[in-house]
């Protein structure tokens, strides 16, 4: 049996074939764990580290030196993975622009465009020119589905170390631009405390219904010792809403304990705690718990005697 030699760092299809490996022996490495796909049409060991230096040298070797890797191609290079659920098993088209004087890209597998950038807006990691995190974040803020593209913003914000500031200096450059309406709403909502996609859905979620916002990433202390963590506190009201992400049967018996002895010390110091789940972000579901979260703060919400 022939032993393959793949390449040390991150390779395409075409460097493979010039050692002999066909694609069938890439995907069935893939398979086998052995290398792992990092972009379409490109691959690395699974052994080589996952940084920004690896994932922009994977993208070197399928898109052309004279192109900007934009968009959700760009959002992968600098750590934020911007792809809806659905798309996460499927070879998704590299986003690219072209510089000054350049054609677009029409190459397959390459979704080419065409866009006005200035100096300040790229930077290059390793061989690879990318827009900078803070414009790939206004991008996505235009170009994305607006709880896609709050998602994308609060996690770029969250990696490098962004504020609402940063983006609302940017918006001027995107006067006129389809999408900046989106943008402009979107950018002062920016929290670089939030953890997830999903927790980025519930506060926007929140704030679209009209309610006050609540406090993320909230500490409760027990004898002055930081104990209890929420997503989302209304540390006056005594309400938090909590993002469950994870089906019952994905935890081990020791995570389904800490979570219910910890609901339950809040309940038993009068927290109202509301648990939003995967699925609770449409028509009904999305209704539901929003009414909740009403409920509870509506002796916070009014003065009036009755």
């Amino acid at each position: 049996m022939t032993t393959l030699t793949i390449p040390p760092g991150p390779f395409s299809l075409a460097d493979a074939a010039e050692l002999g490996i066909s694609a069938d022996d890439v995907y069935r490495m893939i398979d086998d764990g052995v290398v792992r796909r990092v972009v379409r049409g490109a691959f690395a060991p699974a052994s080589t580290p996952d940084t920004p230096q690896t994932r922009a040298a994977a993208v070197a070797r399928v898109v052309a030196p004279h192109h900007v890797v934009i968009d959700r191609t760009a959002a992968l290079i600098h750590g934020v993975n911007a792809l809806t659920y659905a798309e996460l098993d499927l070879d998704v088209d590299l986003e690219t622009c072209a510089l000054r004087g350049h054609t677009r890209s029409r190459r397959t597998g390459i979704d080419g465009h065409t866009r006005d950038l200035i100096s300040t807006d790229i930077i290059k990691i390793g061989s690879v020119t990318v827009t900078t995190p803070i414009r790939t974040a206004c991008d996505l803020g235009c170009n994305l589905r607006r709880r896609e593209a709050y998602a994308a913003m609060c996690a770029l914000a969250r990696e490098h170390g962004l504020a609402p500031a940063d983006f609302t200096l940017m918006l001027p450059r995107y006067r006129g631009r389809r999408g900046v309406r989106q943008l402009k709403a979107l950018a002062p909502l920016v929290d670089p405390r939030l953890e997830s996609a999903r927790e980025a859905w519930t506060l926007l979620a929140i704030h679209d219904a009209g309610l006050p916002l609540p406090e993320p990433q909230f500490w409760i202390e027990i004898d002055e010792v930081p104990t209890y963590r929420l997503d989302f506190a209304y540390e006056h009201a005594r309400v938090c809403v909590e993002y469950d992400g994870v089906d019952a049967h994905e935890l081990t018996t020791d995570q389904r304990r800490h979570d219910a002895e910890r609901r339950r010390w809040l309940r038993d110091h009068g927290w109202t705690v509301i648990v939003v789940r995967r699925g609770d972000f449409t028509s009904d579901r999305l209704d539901a718990w929003l009414r909740e979260v009403r409920a509870a703060l509506r002796p916070a919400l009014t003065n009036r005697r009755w």
